[in-house]
């Protein structure tokens, strides 16, 4: 079958995504748009061969949308998500499933009543191939027991609108989501130091910031997010052992030799370095919704987790350091744990 996907939320993100629907995943179709700019709806809609929709509750009632994708303004996911399952439509949901731990709670409650997991979150990293190839490694138990995380994730530059806070909400996030699930065990607190302020940043801005998070096996974490170090775009991540050691590979680059030096390109922008994960991601999802299976990438659990892992870490630097408890409920059954 072909699955007919409305989008909700017709920016930068969204139409990528609809471009990926249309142009690289297979057995999918964009049906329906919608966005707070009518006029963006009505040209992003007709690009897509798609019928523009006033609102999200309209599109997630449609009778030609067989899931919906949500990416829309942040505070506005929690709504369009509870309507998806109130539906009983599959949704997948850029990150954050929702902004604060209450809401994700409230879907986390709502895809429980209805018995069957409907909601995939858009944290891409578990579907890159790098990570994939590590998580192989670790399940192997080959290098012994994780003992220690070393991560960067870094930015050449942001914009001025880009603030403290968002280091973790937006950008150490996904170390968060990907972290738990390479490790296969949860964050307990979060604590966040700050070095030296670089001289790039606005007036602002913390930058950079060191993150240290433990988990419940013992595991010591430390990330460092710089999100205006210039040089590029560079996703840093190694995971010691007792009996060794697996480190991400970066990219592939060709090798130049030129002036008397030996080097390799830098990756400047995310949406580069993840690709063919966004690709892969989407492919697994049209295929599971076409299917009729539950979806097997990040649920709402690991949404809610993330958000209640990074507001941790936000009052740990607001509150100049403190190591910070998370404060997460027992993991239910549903979502694999024993609650």
């Amino acid at each position: 079958m072909t699955v007919r996907v409305g989008v909700i939320g017709a920016g930068m993100i969204g139409q990528d995504h609809i471009r990926r629907l249309t142009e690289v995943v297979t057995g999918a179709s964009v049906t329906a748009v919608t966005d707070i700019d009518t006029a963006r709806t009505a040209e992003v809609a007709a690009r897509a061969g798609a019928t523009a929709l006033p609102t999200g509750a309209e599109l997630i009632a449609s009778e030609d949308v067989d899931a919906v994708l949500v990416t829309s303004w942040g505070p506005t996911h929690a709504e369009h998500v509870l309507g998806a399952i109130g539906a009983g439509k599959p949704v997948f949901c850029e990150k954050p499933l929702a902004t604060t731990a209450g809401d994700c709670l409230r879907i986390v409650e709502a895809e429980r009543a209805h018995g069957r997991r409907l909601v995939q979150v858009g944290f891409m990293r578990r579907f890159d191939a790098g990570y994939r190839q590590m998580k192989e490694v670790l399940s192997t138990g080959s290098l012994g027991a994780p003992l220690i995380v070393h991560c960067a994730h870094r930015n050449p530059t942001v914009p001025e609108s880009y603030h403290s806070a968002m280091a973790a909400q937006d950008t150490a996030v996904h170390e968060i989501d990907v972290l738990r699930w390479l490790l296969d065990d949860e964050i307990v607190s979060a604590q966040v130091v700050t070095p030296r302020a670089t001289s790039k940043r606005f007036a602002h801005l913390r930058d950079p910031q060191i993150m240290i998070f433990e988990t419940s096996g013992g595991v010591r974490i430390d990330l460092e997010v710089f999100v205006n170090c210039q040089y590029g775009y560079d996703i840093q991540c190694e995971v010691v052992g007792e009996d060794g050691l697996v480190r991400l590979p970066d990219p592939a680059a060709v090798g130049i030799r030129t002036a008397a030096r030996h080097g390799t390109g830098v990756l400047q922008d995310w949406k580069d370095r993840f690709a063919e994960a966004f690709d892969t991601e989407f492919r697994e999802w049209v295929a599971g919704v076409a299917a009729g299976t539950e979806p097997t990438g990040p649920s709402s659990w690991d949404g809610y987790a993330a958000t209640v892992i990074t507001d941790a870490a936000v009052r740990s630097l607001e509150t100049g350091g403190e190591t910070v408890t998370v404060d997460m409920k027992p993991r239910p059954a549903f979502y694999g744990g024993t609650a």
